[in-house]
């Protein structure tokens, strides 16, 4: 029987962005997921379905693209008051995916604001090629949240 330390952990794409604003906030943008197509490059709809006491998605669909390929798909999440983490729970052209924003407050007021993502297609692809597709959607998702925060 093989222990924890012998088994494979997934190596998850990692980008930062410095956010000028609060963590809660950051969130708050993360968790209005119908407005993604206003800013998350690919996505062109998303439902929430439940929300928790905060008002936060429980799970959401999503309808676009996550860089050459098209899906629907949805996720589960965990909320916490600086990350949200989210896995899939049902796909077509995705066979998995974990995701992650944390949000680290800084002395000067803004934010930092790591994404770690792991992507598996249904269908096989070369890792390589899979990391750079991550990296793209991290690198631009990044982009848009600070647009959309900062306004």
């Amino acid at each position: 029987m093989a222990t924890a330390s012998l088994c494979p952990v997934p190596e998850q794409t990692r980008s930062s962005i410095v956010i000028e604003a609060d963590p809660a906030t950051i969130l708050a943008v993360v968790a209005d997921v119908e407005a993604y197509p206003e800013w998350a490059s690919g996505c062109d709809r998303a439902q929430a379905h439940g929300h928790d006491e905060q008002g936060r998605p429980l799970s959401a669909t999503f309808h676009g693209s996550m860089g050459m390929v098209r899906d629907s798909y949805t996720v589960d999440y965990d909320w916490a008051d600086t990350e949200v983490s989210w896995w899939l729970t049902r796909g077509e052209a995705l066979k998995d995916l974990h995701g992650t924003y944390r949000c680290t407050p800084r002395e000067d007021g803004t934010t930092e604001v790591e994404y770690r993502l792991d992507v598996e297609l249904a269908i096989p692809i070369v890792s390589m090629l899979r990391r750079k597709g991550e990296k793209m959607i991290v690198d631009t998702a990044l982009k848009g949240l600070k647009r959309r925060v900062e306004g």
